[in-house]
């Protein structure tokens, strides 16, 4: 797989940003507790699928405090919809009742706090501090990982190669919204199955050689 190059690389993010102007998280959430329970939630789960469980869920917690007070048993009822959500209702409750001991209740403003939180790793630390705290960080799921790989904008056999990769690749200019233009081009356009290469604003610039031909 021929590396795009940097040349290319501005290219790629200036149509990406044009076609989305202001790329924001699909979750839907009000406070940054929300956020970080939903992006747990979310690991091997569709967005849309955690936007319906929680919707009834956030309307009544929206504090660790109140998550606590709902109770495991009472959390599984709202998100058994959910895959893993006997796993995910334990992790939550957990990372609830640290965040009261250790963090007053407020979600911490680190990586590495993050990452001792329960059912928190690497990549749930990377989309809380971008989203809730603006931090230039890129959290490599599914979606980022293929289109890392299938453009040639930042090959790697593991979703850590290919974080490190773009962060030394991304232009510092795009590297805010980097997650979301990624994350969203591969969500609609650049799927696993079939790629929509007609359509796609970037077509030209992509190192994929089996793209799709319009019908």
């Amino acid at each position: 797989m021929p590396l795009m190059k940097p040349a290319e690389i501005q290219v790629f993010f200036t149509r990406l940003r044009e076609s989305m102007p202001e790329p924001e998280t699909e979750l839907e959430y009000d406070t940054v507790y929300q956020l970080l329970v939903a992006v747990v939630l979310s690991a091997q789960a569709t967005d849309a699928g955690v936007n319906r469980a929680t919707r009834p869920l956030f309307e009544k917690v929206k504090t660790p405090q109140q998550m606590l007070a709902l109770g495991e048993k009472k959390l599984i009822d709202y998100i058994k919809t959910i895959g893993l959500f006997r796993t995910k209702a334990r992790n939550v409750i957990a990372l609830s009742q640290l965040l009261v001991e250790k963090h007053g209740g407020e979600v911490p403003h680190s990586h590495e706090a993050l990452q001792e939180l329960p059912g928190v790793g690497r990549k749930t630390a990377n989309v809380v501090m971008n989203v809730a705290f603006g931090e230039a960080t890129i959290a490599v799921d599914t979606h980022i990982f293929r289109v890392g790989n299938r453009t040639g904008l930042a090959p790697g056999k593991t979703p850590l190669e290919v974080e490190l990769r773009l962060l030394k690749r991304v232009p510092e200019e795009f590297r805010l919204h980097a997650h979301h233009w990624l994350i969203l081009h591969g969500r609609y356009t650049c799927k696993a199955r079939k790629p929509e290469c007609p359509r796609c604003v970037v077509n030209d610039i992509c190192k994929f050689k089996a793209k799709t031909v319009a019908a």
